[in-house]
């Protein structure tokens, strides 16, 4: 934001469930952002909503599927109209179910590949449609360890995480030049959520290791979203790697 305007920046986040997503929405709303985050029921950010709001911060919970072009133009619309140029935009939607290859039907397959890479597409289009004439704006994409490699049970993510950090490194390299910034985070842990520790429990008991160890906190990983859109133009990062000290890797 220039220093002239006085409109607060936007911040946009697509697939924002409890983890990232939130940690995402407390970091820039607490920067000063109005932010705006989607998800399939917008109820379940309700807290979040209210907790922003009684700190003094704007921030706005729609829901939306990611995977259908025209709520995705559509939202872009409305938030640029009704609140303001998008300043970052934020894509976090996925579908990192294992399912073993000979088991993937090609309904399942197309599902993940529709969230996990094709919403990506249609939110980097339409983010980059509005950023690239303003001459600014951060793009920010969520990847994963199957963004890098594939591992069994995971043929159908990974191929999909694969196109999502293809599309990203193809923008960047087309729009970069035009002033606006597209990178690629790599979450290559498990994110410390009430989701993740039960998957863990369920699969290596109660015991087994200790999470702070093995697990990436949300509030770091905004940190990153945070540190990457503030870099100067003369050193932009386009894609980085995070992962608690403890990983395996």
């Amino acid at each position: 934001m220039s220093a002239g305007e006085t409109q607060k920046p936007v911040a946009l986040a697509m697939g924002a469930g409890d983890g990232i997503g939130a940690a995402f929405a407390r970091r820039f709303a607490r920067a000063g952002f109005r932010v705006v985050i989607t998800r399939r029921d917008a109820e379940k950010s309700a807290a979040l909503v209210a907790e922003l709001a009684a700190e003094g911060h704007e921030m706005h919970a729609l829901s939306l599927d990611a995977r259908d072009e025209e709520q995705v133009t559509a939202l872009f619309d409305r938030v640029e109209a009704e609140m303001g140029p998008i300043e970052v935009a934020l894509y976090n939607a996925g579908s990192n179910s294992p399912f073993p290859f000979l088991e993937t039907k090609s309904t399942m397959f197309r599902k993940i590949w529709q969230l996990a890479c094709f919403g990506g597409f249609l939110t980097m289009r339409e983010a980059a449609a509005r950023m690239v004439p303003r001459g600014r704006g951060t793009i920010l994409v969520t990847g994963a360890s199957a963004s890098l490699r594939g591992k069994a049970g995971f043929g159908a993510f990974a191929s999909a995480k694969h196109g999502l950090r293809a599309l990203a490194q193809s923008l960047a390299r087309e729009i970069g030049p035009k002033g606006v910034h597209v990178a690629h985070i790599v979450i290559d842990a498990g994110v410390d959520m009430p989701a993740i520790h039960e998957r863990r429990r369920k699969k290596f008991g109660d015991d087994h290791v200790d999470e702070e160890d093995i697990l990436v906190k949300p509030d770091s990983i905004a940190e990153t979203f945070m540190a990457v859109h503030n870099q100067p133009r003369d050193a932009w990062t386009h894609e980085i790697d995070l992962r608690p000290y403890g990983e395996n890797w």
